[in-house]
């Protein structure tokens, strides 16, 4: 039988265009607001200053603000006619002036598991034309559920393994689209006060977690990334605790810390290869920040410590990233700082030559190796799975895979808690999310 981690010799590959040409993309589009635009995603000072235009006298302004918030980012209202609190004549004003509006759902799709994937409408800057689409996706877990939400119309970067790096940047989304993405979640699932979700009794959240890792690379969309997370984090409205927000990142170091000290976020990194020269192939942002200043930045991240851990991403690309020769450094790269890391394969794409580890045996001995060795070295590795259709047959195997794989010293099971990454193929748009979703073996 033939070693899957035995290095083979590989024939010269023509490098990618991405990799080739330029690294970051120029937004083909900016946001204008509509003529009635939505209260969605302000922050309270915006908030009083929008009710300020339409006569609200400054005095009431942080009240009347609050309760509008409340209503928002508690309730779920959908419509000012639902605000009981707020009298009738300051709801026919607002009605007049604003709306309440999330994006506009044009596809749902639900797996047998529960997972949910949303494609939503956003306008363009022409009135007319087309407009852009981009897709959310939920997957519940037992005693949690993860959204995974998207910060561009298209993406910056290039990266050769993802096919949303092949399409245009259209635009960056503002912080109302952004948190509209979790309140359309929120509104389908029934996960507002008062209501009772169709996958949940009255009482439990169904929306517990929020990952920055859909379309999109979230630091060169920074600030509207930081306000809608400081709105989703807030404890007097959708509260979702900082410690459940993981943001995604590629490598934009300059905005690393920032992330850290103005949100106060999980830090997730897309890490894929240990070599610049791979890396640079890969992940073409590389070219700009190196790994040794991407690792540089994770050490010094605000907030990071052994019970905030940073999560490194790393796809296995067959042929490309797989080899034992170009893993034996990864679990050197993670140490030195907090962090776990996450290898999970990832379909092929037809434009690329990069082709996943094939279905059976030989990937869950990659992957069961890789985790092994990653293990013995001081590092905090896990594994992937796949919402949205789930194999019995396969997930008995990979169980007892686990059962055999060894533990490094120190690290029994006590103290070990397995942090699933999901990868989820947003079909519609041929974009990839990817959640990560922490649970107990």
């Amino acid at each position: 039988m033939t070693d899957p981690l035995q290095a083979t010799n590989l024939p010269p590959r023509t490098p990618h265009p991405a990799s080739a040409g330029f690294v970051e993309k120029t937004p083909l589009e900016r946001y204008v607001p509509p003529a009635k635009p939505s209260l969605v995603g302000l922050s309270r000072p915006q908030l009083a200053e929008a009710l300020g235009t339409v006569g609200v006298p400054s005095a009431q302004g942080k009240m009347r603000a609050q309760q509008i918030w409340h209503w928002l980012y508690v309730r779920g209202a959908t419509r000012f006619d639902e605000m009981s609190s707020v009298s009738k004549e300051l709801r026919a004003v607002l009605d007049a002036h604003f709306t309440l509006a999330r994006p506009e759902v044009v596809a749902e799709q639900i797996s047998v598991d529960g997972t949910r994937k949303w494609l939503l409408r956003l306008p363009g800057e022409h009135a007319g034309e087309r407009p852009h689409e981009v897709e959310c996706v939920y997957i519940p877990e037992a005693g949690r559920g993860t959204l995974c939400v998207s910060s561009q119309v298209g993406c910056t970067l290039t990266c050769s393994f993802c096919h949303t790096g092949t399409q245009r940047l259209v635009r960056n989304l503002t912080p109302g689209e952004i948190v509209g993405q979790i309140m359309v979640a929120r509104d389908r699932l029934g996960d507002w006060l008062g209501a009772r979700g169709a996958e949940g009794g009255a009482g439990e959240r169904l929306v517990s977690n929020i990952v920055m890792m859909g379309m999109g690379e979230p630091l060169y969309n920074f600030e509207a990334v930081r306000d809608a997370l400081l709105i989703v984090a807030d404890g007097e409205g959708i509260a979702i605790s900082k410690r459940r927000i993981t943001l995604s990142t590629s490598g934009v170091v300059p905005n690393i810390a920032r992330a850290g000290a103005e949100i106060g976020c999980m830090l997730a990194v897309s890490l894929h290869a240990v070599r610049d020269d791979l890396r640079n192939e890969l992940v073409p942002l590389n070219r700009k920040y190196p790994i040794k200043d991407l690792l540089d930045a994770c050490r010094t991240y605000p907030g990071a410590s052994n019970a905030r851990r940073i999560t490194f991403e790393y796809v296995m690309l067959k042929g490309v990233n797989d080899l034992a020769r170009r893993r034996q450094g990864v679990g050197q790269a993670a140490q030195g700082h907090p962090g776990e890391d996450q290898p999970h394969p990832v379909q092929s794409l037809a434009r690329h030559r990069l082709r996943m580890l094939r279905l059976g045996a030989d990937r869950e001995i990659l992957r069961d190796h890789l985790q092994c060795r990653l293990r013995l070295a001081g590092a905090h590795a896990t594994r992937a799975r796949y919402p949205g259709r789930v194999r019995p047959a396969q997930e008995r195997d990979r169980k007892a895979l686990r059962a055999r794989a060894p533990r490094a010293a120190g690290h029994g099971d006590d103290g070990l808690t397995c942090a699933w990454t999901a990868l989820v193929g947003c079909c519609c748009v041929s974009c990839w999310c990817r959640s990560a979703i922490s649970s107990r073996w």
